[in-house]
């Protein structure tokens, strides 16, 4: 069996580590505060808004429900064994 990376595995964590790296590290002590926040107000399930701001920059990024198959809707997909 071949258990090496895939030239698309290698670039798509090239760029995901990338995309953690600008985006997500850093907003990592904001989401944290909203959550308490949220709890604090009896609101724990409130979606955060950080999330939901990192969402469209990660779709762009193609950096999106990568657990779904590749096909025309989502071309970044990966296979089972990806």
């Amino acid at each position: 069996m071949e258990f090496q990376y895939s030239d698309n595995v290698k670039a798509l964590q090239t760029r995901l580590l990338a995309f953690m790296d600008e985006h997500v590290y850093p907003n990592e002590r904001r989401v944290h505060e909203e959550i308490a926040a949220n709890r604090a107000a009896g609101n724990a399930w409130v979606p955060s808004t950080v999330i939901e701001e990192l969402k469209p920059r990660a779709r762009s990024a193609g950096l999106w429900n990568l657990f779904l198959p590749r096909s025309a809707r989502a071309p970044e997909g990966l296979s089972n064994l990806e």
